[in-house]
């Protein structure tokens, strides 16, 4: 958990799993913790639920149309400055498959090379919850 004084950021991402591989990407070089890897997510805005905006997001980033799932993870990370809370909730692909609209790459990995890309803090929490289950 983290002190009240510390400001505290909502942030949704999904795990969605094809063929025993699991979708990751990476962030833009310029992005905040540049060049590591991610499930696709992003920022909750102010009125938003989680599933609209997972659903946001992830069009926004990978023009990628998803029916969101159950809640998988829930993490709570302090980074400096600020604490992140993630929800990674399963979704299912519903149109065509992503593409790296405004992501550096787009992978599919199975869980072994999941546990090998670098991951920010956060996100290597909820990575190594579900690798847990392999």
């Amino acid at each position: 958990m983290h002190d009240a004084t510390t400001p505290c950021i909502r942030v949704v991402s999904a795990l969605i799993e094809r063929d025993g591989r699991f979708l990751v990407t990476q962030r833009r070089p310029k992005a905040t913790l540049p060049l590591l890897w991610e499930f696709p997510g992003g920022k909750v805005e102010p009125g938003e639920t989680d599933a609209l905006a997972l659903t946001r997001e992830l069009m926004e980033r990978l023009a990628l149309e998803v029916r969101v799932g159950q809640i998988e993870v829930e993490v709570d990370h302090q980074y400096e400055g600020y604490c992140l809370h993630l929800r990674t909730y399963r979704c299912h692909i519903t149109g065509e498959d992503p593409r790296p609209v405004h992501v550096a790459a787009v992978r599919w990995c199975t869980p072994a090379e999941l546990a090998e890309l670098p991951f920010p803090g956060a996100d290597q929490a909820s990575v190594d919850a579900l690798l847990e289950d392999f």
